[in-house]
């Protein structure tokens, strides 16, 4: 019998343990990938039931995650609000993330910037964020 090591990523102070990629979620990296011309070797599944839930301020600036590896974003259901803030100049940037859009963030991008996706009352639907990375 052979084992498997576990793979586990820990973000927020909650540790999750990878799963087998499913046949769907290998065509939709392998897509992603093309597009971008960047490679990943995990992805991170976060449900927002409605506009009441998001993610505050950070990085992804993990010690497991490559340096200055791409992460690419793609966003399923409700349209949502994202934001950018220089961690120096604290200047802002805001875009709208609409169903189905990828946004892939490389570089020195989580260096150099903070990101958020910012509670709101105006959301009532869910919103479903794949974010694919490479783990070192």
């Amino acid at each position: 019998m052979v084992r498997r090591k576990k793979h586990e990523y820990t973000y927020s102070k909650t540790t999750k343990t990878a799963l087998r990629w499913t046949k769907t979620l290998l065509e939709l990296k392998s897509t992603i990938e093309r597009v971008t011309g960047e490679s990943f070797n995990s992805c991170l599944l976060n449900l927002y039931h409605n506009g009441s839930e998001g993610m505050g301020w950070h990085s992804d600036d993990e010690k497991s995650l490559a340096n200055n590896g791409a992460i690419a974003s793609l966003s399923i259901g409700s349209e949502r609000k994202f934001s950018f803030k220089h961690k120096e100049s604290k200047s802002k940037i805001e875009v709208v993330i609409e169903q189905g859009s990828l946004l892939l963030m490389k570089d020195e991008t989580q260096r150099y910037w903070l990101h958020q996706l910012p509670k709101t009352k105006k959301i009532e639907k869910p919103r479903i964020n794949l974010t694919f990375r490479k783990i070192a």
